[in-house]
C-alpha cells in the first residue's frame, strides 16, 4: 500500500497512467463495454468491484486532464436521447469532477455511442469497471504536470 493513493489504483493501472503521456487517452468502461474486442491490440485492465463513480475518482485523483484543448473528457451519448442529455450517473460523475475542481461540466462531451467506439480504438487503455449502469463510458484525455514556463 501507499499513502495517499486510492486503493483502486493497483500497480498495473499506476504503471498505465504513470506511462501514458500528454495527449494519449484512457476509457473508463462499464460492465457491459466491448472491451475486450475494442482494445484487443492494447491494453485492457479490470475493476470487476468498482462502480464507475469509484473508478473514476480514483484515476483522476493522480490523472491531470489535458487543459490545451476544450473537452478532455467524453462520455457515451446514451442512445436515441435528444442532444443535451445526461444519464444521472454521467451528471454526477461530472458533478464529481467539478466538486474536485477537475473538469467543468462544459469541458465533458456527449460522444456518439459508434464515434466513441473508434476513439476507443486509439486509446492507450480501457479499464473495464464493475459499474451496470449502461451508458455508463468515460474518456480521459492526460494533460501535463510541469513548472511555470521560465522566460
Amino acid at each position: 500500500m501507499l499513502k495517499n493513493i486510492d486503493p483502486l489504483l493497483g500497480p498495473d493501472l499506476l504503471k498505465v497512467l504513470c506511462e501514458m503521456g500528454h495527449g494519449d487517452e484512457i476509457v473508463l468502461a462499464d460492465a457491459n463495454f466491448t472491451a475486450a474486442s475494442l482494445g484487443r491490440h492494447g491494453i485492457v485492465l479490470r475493476l470487476p468491484g468498482a462502480t464507475m463513480r469509484e473508478a473514476c475518482a480514483a484515476v483522476l485523483s493522480v490523472l491531470p486532464l489535458d487543459d490545451f484543448v476544450p473537452r478532455p473528457v467524453a462520455y457515451m451519448q446514451v442512445g436515441g436521447s435528444v442532444d443535451g442529455y445526461r444519464s444521472a450517473l454521467q451528471r454526477e460523475v461530472i458533478a464529481d469532477m467539478a466538486a474536485r475542481g477537475q473538469a467543468v461540466p462544459a469541458q465533458c462531451e456527449a460522444t456518439e455511442r459508434f464515434a466513441f467506439y473508434e476513439r476507443v480504438g486509439r486509446a492507450y487503455a480501457i479499464v473495464q469497471t464493475g459499474e451496470l449502469q449502461p451508458w455508463a463510458n468515460f474518456l480521459f484525455k492526460k494533460g501535463v504536470i510541469a513548472e511555470a514556463l521560465r522566460p
